[in-house]
């Protein structure tokens, strides 16, 4: 069963709109191809005995039925800026079989915990949506607020391709470019700097020789631990 809501009206949610009106359709065929790691992030979540796990920037709904089957008694929530995309989560999330989740359209860079009925989200997942969403930074940082204590946020994007021939990198970045993603070089800094300021432990680790950069922050189980 899913549940629906909607609430938001920006441009950036009408140019996703526009532009997964259609890619949609074949949108999780294809990715495939190309956007590495995402099953090592989800094998890698650990979710506690009926915690729950928010996905930002949702889409089809393609991760969170396969958190579903990898934990099964975790409590699925999502949500999606376009909600062209949430039309296919819902229709995937609402088969016979899929646990319960809860759906929203709104944006990564203000949302709360509370609009989902919780205090706080166990794990976070946001993979390969901060590359799309024009405030990046803020989107973290949203993300972390939004963890219970002792909770972990995981991250799983395109990274520099720092490893791989300079032609390569230049040509899947100028592609990347016709589906307004642009590959975050400062992330690691940027999440090191949030848990320097506000506590807590990040893990970086490269694969596919930097063709794509998996993030893991650890909120403390405590205040000042």
């Amino acid at each position: 069963m899913t549940a629906v809501s909607t609430e938001t009206g920006t441009s950036h949610a009408d140019r996703m709109d526009r532009m997964y009106r259609t890619q949609r359709h074949f949108y999780d065929l294809t990715r495939k191809y190309y956007l590495f790691g995402r099953d090592t992030l989800i094998n890698e979540l650990n979710v506690p005995a009926g915690g729950s796990v928010l996905e930002v920037g949702c889409g089809t709904g393609r991760n969170l039925a396969l958190i579903g089957q990898r934990f099964p008694h975790a409590r699925l929530f999502g949500f999606d800026i376009s909600a062209e995309m949430l039309v296919s989560a819902e229709a995937k999330l609402g088969k016979p079989g899929q646990p319960r989740t809860i759906l929203r359209v709104t944006d990564a860079t203000d949302f709360q915990a509370s609009e989902f009925g919780e205090t706080g989200f166990d794990r976070i997942v946001v993979s390969y949506a901060l590359s799309m969403i024009p405030d990046w930074e803020k989107a973290i940082g949203t993300a972390i607020a939004a963890l219970n204590p002792g909770g972990s946020l995981h991250i799983a994007d395109f990274g520099q391709q720092e490893r791989l021939p300079r032609m390569f990198r230049r040509v899947l970045q100028t592609w990347l470019q016709q589906f307004h993603v642009t590959p975050r070089k400062t992330m690691e800094s940027v999440l090191r700097l949030i848990a320097s300021d506000v506590g807590g432990t990040v893990e970086f680790r490269p694969i596919g020789r930097g063709y794509a950069w998996l993030f893991i922050y650890r909120r403390p189980a405590k205040q000042g631990s």
